[in-house]
């Protein structure tokens, strides 16, 4: 049967692989006659693969293909995790690109999130667990991937169509490209910044936008997000200091889901923090800073908790949701699991829901 070889661009679900696919592995990741479904779409974006060899169509083509040969080893399919690793470091390189004067290439990001963009969207749950793969020495990297992701979501939710949440999502990808201008000894310092060098720091977001402003793919709008992302409503954010006129949905939305990442992970000098205490921070001790509509899509996704949810608490109790009040979602009435005693969240403030038991 003849081949072609076909670009990721134009493949198509049910499609079949006529060649065992290496990619830079000991074994195929993919294996010659399996019937390509989302998920082998998937792998390819993850490890990289822009042309595909298939079966060029046709009855005969179909006819020789036998179920028994099709072989598909689970390992290959990727999880989210797999994915997210390898977008990670995609933008670890282009960010040591840009460090080194390269220019940023716009399809080259859109490659980068829009694999996991696809997952996210499909399961917001997802953005709960970013936190968890983080780490301190590659927290930059991470943190764009997920502000980028966690934007996309707060955009949806908004009701946003999917045109525009993609572009909200490179916005926040890119939000802090503009931190490859900025020295390691000041980016990457593990004590208290001085004076000038905070000064420094807030300048990212004119080196971000410098670096965006001529890409005719992204939005003008998504460029002043990328310039804005680190404004206040209450005029206490930079560069400009403004205010809630000239602060745009979009950058507010970037900002929302950057701070909320940085608050969730940990970092050098601060461990992580439960994502229920931090929106209630971004809430609470935050109000003023937020667009308020932004802040309620997260509080939202994050404390969508279907009764009979099983969680665990500030003090490592376990137990199940009961009873969400929608005037203070993330603090629902609690069953304990070893008493069976109901317990009020929203009585007992000192006390909250450190994460989500998903895996019993």
């Amino acid at each position: 049967m003849e081949t072609i070889h076909v670009p990721i661009s134009e493949l198509r679900v049910g499609k079949v692989i006529s060649e065992d696919i290496f990619a830079n592995t000991q074994y195929p990741i993919i294996f010659k006659n399996t019937i390509i479904s989302y998920e082998h779409l998937q792998v390819f974006f993850a490890f990289n693969i822009t042309r595909v060899p298939v079966y060029k169509e046709g009855i005969e083509a179909q006819s020789e293909i036998k179920e028994t040969e099709i072989v598909v080893p689970p390992e290959v399919i990727p999880t989210f995790k797999r994915v997210y690793d390898n977008s990670v470091e995609q933008f670890k390189k282009e960010f040591k690109n840009w460090e080194a004067g390269a220019k940023v290439d716009i399809a080259k990001a859109r490659k980068i999130i829009l694999p996991l963009l696809e997952m996210v969207l499909e399961d917001r749950t997802i953005i709960f667990d970013l936190n968890e793969y983080s780490n301190p020495k590659d927290y930059l990297y991470h943190h764009c991937v997920a502000t980028a992701l966690i934007s996309s979501v707060i955009a949806q939710k908004l009701g946003y169509d999917r045109g525009i949440t993609i572009q909200v999502a490179i916005g926040g990808l890119l939000a802090d490209c503009g931190m490859a201008k900025i020295h390691p000894r000041i980016r990457d310092k593990k004590t208290t910044l001085t004076e000038q060098e905070f000064d420094e720091i807030y300048k990212h977001p004119i080196y971000s936008y410098n670096m965006v402003k001529d890409l005719t793919i992204l939005k003008d709008t998504m460029k002043e997000a990328i310039f804005q992302h680190h404004e206040r409503l209450n005029g206490s954010g930079y560069p400009k200091g403004e205010k809630i006129a000239n602060i745009s949905t979009f950058a507010q939305i970037i900002a929302v889901a950057d701070v909320f990442h940085a608050m969730t992970c940990e970092r050098v000098y601060r461990v992580k923090q439960s994502s229920f205490k931090v929106i209630e921070m971004i809430n609470e001790s935050e109000f003023g800073k937020f667009d308020i509509k932004v802040v309620r899509a997260l509080i939202d996704i994050v404390a969508d908790l279907p009764i009979g949810t099983i969680v665990e608490l500030s003090n490592l109790e376990q137990g199940e949701v009961m009873f969400v009040n929608k005037f203070a979602p993330t603090r629902p009435l609690i069953k304990l699991s070893h008493s069976g005693e109901i317990f009020d969240l929203g009585k007992n403030r000192t006390f909250y829901i450190s994460r989500i038991i998903t895996n019993i």
